[in-house]
């Protein structure tokens, strides 16, 4: 039988950047870096989204 497993992966990565748009970008750079090394992500786990937004203090969930 042939079952399909949605999951989610969630977390915090802290960067010293200049703004909100300057830490995106720095870890959606390194996301991309990640995912291309590790190709396992979308190929064999079905990997086909990931994001992510800045969070200023007092907004953590």
């Amino acid at each position: 039988m042939k079952v399909k497993v949605q999951w989610i992966i969630d977390g915090f990565l802290e960067v010293e950047a200049a703004s909100n748009e300057a830490a995106e970008a720095l870890v959606d750079e390194k996301l991309r870096r990640f995912i291309i090394e590790n190709s396992d992500l979308t190929e064999v786990l079905g990997a086909t989204a990931i994001q992510g937004h800045a969070v200023t203090k007092g907004q953590e969930n």
